[in-house]
């Protein structure tokens, strides 16, 4: 059983999407529409969707934003994303999700159908797979041989979090690491690794990354010997204001404060 939901605020072009594309052909059994990301979300908190057909572009709340939720809560789901617009910017932040369908409309029905077919092959491989539960996949990269996933297969939940853990560790200057990130890493479907690493830890990978960042940049601040800037590009942060919102998040303070503090410790001893 494969159920496709189509989420798209033009109300006119999802239902004739349902309507005019023959879904049975592409692997999918039922059809659900959508007219923006809080429908979706019902749609999905039903829990029989397997595939979202997702509008980057809508009012309110935007398809990656609802990507995102999906992702935050754990929700078994691939996503094909569909855009008017050729975006570099799309199509990083769809990679960073973990989707890996990418549409430039209008497109050809013909041409959204295989994509979802190919989803929905891929999604019916991964069940198979009894290391992956009910639903996951062995993302087989161009490094990874067939000897290497039988290896990987055995692996140990509490071993394989601590591979993560220390993978992370050693990369907390990369701007890239992400749950995505690690998922490739170690040839998991983001959302199994993610499943795996919070049933080992309490957290997800990507508070795992934050806290680990977060702590690491505390440590250089009070050593005194790098500035706000340096120490935000070191712990993965090229974007000065993105490291500023996390770190007051996490500390309640300003990094600079943490600077400061450390400073006036100095001179008192």
């Amino acid at each position: 059983m494969m159920n496709l939901l189509i989420v798209n605020d033009e109300e006119l072009t999802a239902d004739t999407m349902k309507e005019d594309i023959c879904w049975k052909d592409y692997g999918i059994d039922e059809v659900f529409v959508a007219y923006n990301a809080v429908s979706a979300r019902t749609c999905i908190n039903s829990g029989n969707i397997d595939i979202l057909l997702c509008d980057i572009e809508m009012p309110r709340e935007s398809g990656l934003a609802l990507l995102k939720w999906v992702r935050e809560n754990n929700k078994l789901i691939e996503c094909i994303f569909l855009t008017c617009h050729a975006s570099f910017e799309y199509a990083r932040q769809a990679i960073s999700l973990g989707c890996r369908e990418y549409l430039l409309m209008p497109a050809r029905y013909e041409d959204i159908g295989a994509a979802v077919k190919k989803v929905a092959d891929r999604l019916e491989a991964a069940r198979s797979e009894s290391i992956l539960h009910e639903y996951g996949e062995a993302a087989l990269q161009n490094s990874a041989d067939v000897s290497d996933w039988k290896s990987i297969q055995k692996k140990d939940p509490g071993e394989l979090t601590r591979e993560i853990k220390q993978y992370i560790k050693k990369s907390l200057g990369e701007e890239s690491l992400s749950v995505a990130s690690v998922a490739e890493q170690f040839h998991f479907h983001p959302v199994y690794i993610n499943r795996v690493f919070r049933s080992q830890t309490g957290k997800s990978i990507s508070q795992f990354i934050i806290d680990e960042r977060m702590r690491l940049a505390e440590k250089l601040l009070k050593s005194g010997n790098y500035s706000v800037n340096s120490v935000a590009l070191m712990v993965g942060y090229h974007n000065y204001l993105s490291f500023f919102s996390a770190f007051k998040k996490h500390f309640g303070c300003t990094p600079s404060a943490i600077g400061q503090k450390n400073e006036k410790t100095r001179i008192l001893q």
